[in-house]
């Protein structure tokens, strides 16, 4: 194993409202398979460097590697910050005064337009995540869609809130229909002190009502 290997976290979020312990087991197995292959990837590219060159025969493999790679490591990743912001017991919104309450007001000129804006992003056809992104030159909120783990993703923006929309998050509790219930379910448990310490490491800068920098 290589330096720095990955390994998988555990996460305690027995008992979610709408989301199953069932749905919570195959959840984090498909995780832990996204940090295996991120370190079996790594170990593989490793390995063909070893000689500090990547010859031409070898690139077609190379590249193939390095691409997927991008793929699991972002999976592993984004999984992390989607557990992370779970918790049982968790509350629906946060509260007037918090500092992602203002953030969302300032950047999209209330709290339930910002809302209104995330919830249909994951809402969208096709498989990806929702995910709020906090802008670090100026604390702007912006809400994105996220498609294949690394496709999508706003290059120096911090994940703040991140939401799994792929149909394995929710297929074992709602249709695939049914993901309106998904995004209900998912609010209701949200950890919004976690959220507001995401916040308060990615911001440098306060957000202006107008979103400039």
């Amino acid at each position: 194993m290589i330096p720095g290997s990955y390994q998988a976290k555990q996460f305690n979020l027995s008992g979610l409202n709408g989301i199953s312990d069932k749905t919570l087991e195959m959840h984090f197995k498909l995780y832990e398979g996204y940090v295996n292959e991120t370190n079996r990837l790594s170990e593989k590219i490793a390995e063909m460097l070893k000689d500090k060159k990547v010859d031409h025969e070898e690139m077609p493999a190379y590249s193939e590697l390095t691409r997927r790679l991008g793929f699991e490591y972002n999976g592993m990743v984004l999984h992390e910050y989607y557990f992370d912001n779970l918790k049982a017991g968790g509350s629906v919104e946060p509260g007037n005064n918090s500092g992602f309450y203002k953030a969302a007001t300032a950047s999209l000129g209330d709290y339930e337009t910002w809302k209104a804006d995330f919830v249909s992003i994951g809402k969208m056809r096709g498989v990806g995540w929702a995910i709020c992104y906090q802008d670090p030159t100026n604390g702007r909120l912006s809400n994105h869609w996220i498609t294949l783990h690394e496709v999508g993703n706003v290059a120096g923006f911090n994940p703040i809130l991140v939401m799994d929309v792929w149909e394995h998050a929710f297929l074992l509790d709602y249709k695939p229909a049914e993901r309106p219930k998904y995004i209900e379910a998912f609010f209701s448990n949200i950890d919004w002190n976690l959220v507001e310490e995401r916040l308060k490491r990615g911001t440098t800068a306060k957000p202006t009502a107008s979103g400039t920098r």
